[in-house]
């Protein structure tokens, strides 16, 4: 149903849930509604599929390395939905081949533990094996190997997210930029937005979900105490293999070294992208940007030493042929997703490049979330 404003004179359109952001956590959020019925809007400032945020990419770590009950508990749902979303638009998302963990026992150890205790299928390998299993691959000590982890097809997700939003009835736009959130005094929220031709939408809703990653802080932090959200721009790259690793098995993996902010290293993580190479990259180290004026480039420091770090631990990748890529973290200062409601809205935010692994899941919390249906773990929610 629409009405006219008589406050702002134009039409106003309404529905049961607003998602505002059209990246993987948004789609995954929109789907979740509308297989249920709810008459859902999903708005996304840019085109689907962009480049200027977190979500955009042929692969994904799916990455059980894990200390915390809660994180593991996503990941076993979002396991279980990325096959419910396998099933439903017939596509091959996950590539479920092995996860390798590389470093000090002193960190993975407790990783294998906890793996254990939940019945994770995990083995410690000794060196040998595990060179002769990966020869590109450096393996000093006995690496962690998971082998319910490995890698996602995170193009093709967010494809098959967007196609079954559609086809429960989502009303999906792109280049509709929301620019206020007004909680109504009777309940549930106005948007206001502007289309890519300037013109001004208001929509109505019981409820709005904010999903825009690196832009949360500035569509809802004036409305929503939140905690700190750092924005940070990180530089992975594709690595081609040699000649002699040109036909080599390439496991996903993480890479657990010390921090060292002088020149901006710190824990490494990768997994072969077909077609593209071996993506590798530190987590977490890029410098803090505004999401609407990045760079698109990392430092020469930090290129410096990523090719350094491939050289010396990954001798089957050429560390001179790095492409980069540039995608935007956002951090909570407590390190946790936030995944919670304040009014009329539902916040999801905090990823830090580790969510797509619990896309799915995440969706299916926001929406419980939104529709007073289910909460979160207590280390997502907001503070009071």
């Amino acid at each position: 149903m629409s009405v006219v404003s008589a406050k702002l004179g134009i039409m106003t359109q309404n529905f049961e849930q607003i998602v505002i952001g059209g990246g993987a956590m948004g789609l995954a959020t929109a789907w979740q509604l509308a297989q249920r019925g709810v008459k859902t809007l999903l708005l996304e400032q840019f085109e689907f599929g962009h480049d200027r945020g977190a979500s955009h990419g042929a692969a994904r770590n799916l990455n059980n390395a894990y200390l915390e009950d809660h994180y593991l508990d996503l990941y076993d749902l979002s396991l279980s939905l990325y096959r419910e979303l396998e099933a439903a638009s017939g596509a091959e998302l996950l590539t479920v081949a092995g996860l390798v963990t590389i470093g000090p026992d002193s960190r993975i150890t407790p990783i294998f533990t906890k793996l254990t205790e939940r019945g994770a299928p995990v083995e410690w390998l000794e060196a040998d094996e595990a060179a002769r299993r990966w020869p590109g691959i450096r393996f000093e000590d006995r690496v962690l190997l998971s082998h319910q982890a490995g890698r996602i097809q995170s193009a093709q997700v967010l494809e098959a997210l967007h196609e079954q939003a559609a086809a429960h009835g989502a009303d999906l736009r792109a280049g509709t930029r929301v620019i206020s959130i007004e909680e109504l005094p009777a309940g549930g929220a106005a948007v206001t937005a502007l289309s890519a031709s300037g013109e001004e939408l208001r929509f109505t809703a019981n409820g709005v979900v904010s999903t825009v990653g690196a832009w949360t802080t500035k569509l809802v932090g004036d409305q929503i105490r939140l905690p700190q959200l750092t924005v940070t721009e990180e530089h992975p790259a594709h690595f081609q293999p040699t000649a002699e690793c040109a036909q080599a098995d390439w496991p996903s993996f993480n890479h657990l070294i010390a921090a060292d902010p002088t020149t901006g290293t710190g824990d490494v993580y990768g997994m072969l992208t077909p077609g593209e190479g071996v993506k590798v990259g530190f987590h977490c180290t890029g410098a803090e940007v505004d999401p609407d004026a990045r760079a698109f480039r990392g430092s020469d420091t930090n290129r410096d030493a990523l090719r350094a770090h491939v050289s010396q631990f990954f001798p089957g990748l050429d560390a001179d042929s790095a492409e980069e890529i540039s995608c935007t973290y956002t951090t909570s200062a407590q390190g946790d997703f936030i995944l919670d409601r304040r009014g009329a809205i539902t916040i999801g935010a905090g990823f830090a490049g580790e969510g797509f692994k619990f896309v799915p899941a995440i969706g299916k919390t926001l929406a419980d979330i939104a529709l007073g249906t289910g909460t979160a773990a207590p280390a997502f929610q907001l503070p009071e």
